[in-house]
């Protein structure tokens, strides 16, 4: 079946896997697909609307152009956003802010779809430290993100890195259910297979780029299904079943509002 949309994650459990997950996901096409951001830096944001296709079409989604979409919180600021082109639609003056609950309202072909996030409080983001292992005479490379978890159970975070001006992203959800209030332990394993044209061994010298993101629960969950239905499946294949949304109406994907904070570092 034809992905909904592609969705590269990686995560560093006992195996220490990665990948870029191509993710095929149930044919459910027409269905509304909704991919909303707000953080707590400057504006502009996002949401993009589209549509899903059925395996036999082409891997291009159609954009949804006419929607209502209204962005507000709990501090009654509103906003309709205007639409920008290829199912984007972005705000103009809206400001996000961390503790603040925001609601997201879309009307799209005759239904209404709805969903709230609230914005975590940020978590410094102190640094990244690098270390490397060899398998079959190869090396590859960790980063561990410096940080130290509130001693308030139930934070959540999504780590999103890039490889040089590689626009490939790479993902990893964490949360504190295990080191709650403790310096994080959990590194990064970077990408280390060039085996195919698309993909990334990361060598010396190259430049990684780390964005930290605070998400709420719904978020998280949202992304660790995702990990769950890439490794499920006979050979590495996907389950036939859609990630938990955040949003109503049987709409696809995900209403986000979080911290951002970046690093970069240069492998040695």
């Amino acid at each position: 079946m034809k992905n909904i949309f592609l969705i590269i994650l990686s995560l560093f459990l006992v195996t220490s896997c990665e990948k870029e997950i191509d993710l095929d996901l149930e044919d459910q096409s027409g269905q509304i697909v909704i991919e909303g951001n707000i953080t707590d830096q400057a504006g502009p944001y996002f949401v993009k609307i589209t549509k899903s296709v059925a395996f036999t079409q082409a891997n291009q989604y159609p954009a949804v152009t006419n929607a209502q979409v209204i962005l507000s919180d709990n501090s009654g600021q509103t906003e309709t956003l205007q639409y920008a082109g290829n199912g984007n639609y972005k705000t103009s003056t809206f400001a996000g802010q961390p503790g603040r609950i925001y609601t997201l309202t879309i009307n799209a072909e005759g239904k209404q779809y709805t969903a709230q996030s609230t914005m975590p409080q940020a978590v410094s983001f102190d640094g990244l430290e690098q270390d490397s292992f060899l398998v079959a005479g190869q090396t590859s490379y960790t980063l561990l993100p410096l940080f130290v978890d509130p001693a308030t159970l139930g934070n959540r975070y999504l780590f999103v890195y890039t490889v040089n001006n590689n626009p490939k992203k790479f993902f990893s959800e964490f949360s504190d259910n295990v080191n709650n209030g403790l310096p994080n332990q959990r590194p990064l394993l970077l990408p280390n297979d060039d085996s195919n044209a698309n993909d990334i061994k990361v060598v010396a010298g190259d430049v990684i780029h780390v964005e930290m993101q605070c998400i709420d629960d719904k978020v998280y969950t949202f992304y660790s299904a995702l990990l769950q239905l890439s490794g499920s499946g006979p050979g590495g294949g996907i389950t036939p079943a859609n990630p938990p949304s955040n949003i109503s109406n049987g709409a696809l994907g995900y209403f986000s509002a979080h911290t951002v904070r970046t690093r970069t570092a240069v492998i040695q």
